[in-house]
């Protein structure tokens, strides 16, 4: 078991920053070299997941550590020089406030958003992130969920459209659902605000639907079939995207990328295709030279091609052509 080099009355978690701080002063950790995972970090310690995501996080306010999605938890670049303060900045900093915007504060929570993931966005992760004293930033915005908001506003309109939009209604379809997943592909927090049920009412998401619906208006579509066929469309866009953010999550929390954790399970899985119980699935498995590659990206567009492939004959049957 690892022993940490803080003082002995220090929390656990304490003792475990100072080891791990240790290790990047030392040189033993270099930028952009992984650190141990939540679980590892439990294991080597012999402490509670908790505590161990809760030195992960003090690393990460201290600026010494960063999540990358897909990649993990690493050493950041600046981190031989970064300031290891434990709590937020001082409000000492007269230069830094008078900096701050609304603007600013947005930038860097979705940079810590992209980074960690949006359990991670805090008033106080984005206060420290800009060295400014948390109540600084309430100046702005008065709560951590006017502050999610603002960031999915933002992060919908960095992408618009064109004047010249193209010729029939199903490449603007392709057009808008491929806009969208490439911004939660930029954004996979995104996917976790708001709903089906409790949509997000934003300015930035609402011209994307805005341009689904325009798309589609025009071939004798009653109302609700309209407004159906673009939920579904936008539900498909949002339920692929979900899994980017659980992907980078699960690999941020076990070290492990998602070859790596299926490798781990190769034997239950063996053993499934084996028990006789799953006929279907064993045939299906067996049928693979090389196994079975799920590709994210592939799916979308196979999934995309399939709706509209069967929306077709609705959209175009009581209507004009729309090709």
């Amino acid at each position: 078991m690892t022993k940490a080099t803080g003082a002995a009355g220090d929390p656990p978690y304490l003792r475990i920053v100072a080891g791990i701080r240790q290790r990047i002063a030392d040189g033993e950790l270099a930028p952009g070299d992984r650190v141990p995972s939540t679980r590892q970090i439990a294991a080597q310690w012999g402490v509670a997941l908790a505590t161990a995501t809760k030195a992960l996080t003090t690393l990460r306010l201290e600026g010494l550590v960063e999540a990358r999605p897909r990649v993990g938890t690493v050493v950041a670049g600046g981190a031989l020089t970064a300031p290891t303060r434990r709590g937020p900045a001082s409000s000492s900093t007269p230069d830094s406030e008078r900096e701050l915007s609304l603007d600013r504060i947005v930038r860097t929570a979705i940079g810590i958003a992209d980074a960690e993931g949006l359990a991670a966005v805090s008033m106080r992760s984005v206060a420290s992130r800009l060295g400014v004293a948390t109540m600084s930033t309430y100046r702005y915005v008065p709560s951590k969920e006017d502050l999610v908001l603002h960031m999915a506003d933002a992060a919908f309109g960095e992408e618009s459209y064109r004047a010249d939009a193209p010729q029939g209604w199903r490449a603007r379809v392709e057009l808008g659902a491929r806009t969208l997943w490439g911004l939660y592909r930029k954004h996979p927090w995104l996917a976790q605000v708001g709903s089906l049920t409790r949509p997000l009412l934003v300015p930035n998401l609402m011209v994307h639907g805005d341009r689904m619906l325009a798309a589609l208006d025009g071939h004798g579509l009653d109302p609700t079939t309209l407004f159906d066929i673009h939920v579904l469309l936008y539900s498909h866009v949002q339920g692929m995207a979900v899994h980017l953010e659980m992907e980078a999550h699960a690999e941020a929390v076990t070290g492990q990328s998602e070859d790596q954790w299926m490798d781990g399970r190769a034997a239950d899985l063996r053993n499934l295709v084996e028990s006789g119980r799953f006929p279907a699935f064993a045939k299906a498995i067996g049928s693979f030279e090389n196994g079975y590659d799920l590709r994210l990206d592939a799916l979308f567009e196979f999934g995309l091609k399939a709706l509209l492939d069967g929306l077709t004959p609705l959209v175009e049957g009581p209507g004009p052509s729309g090709r």
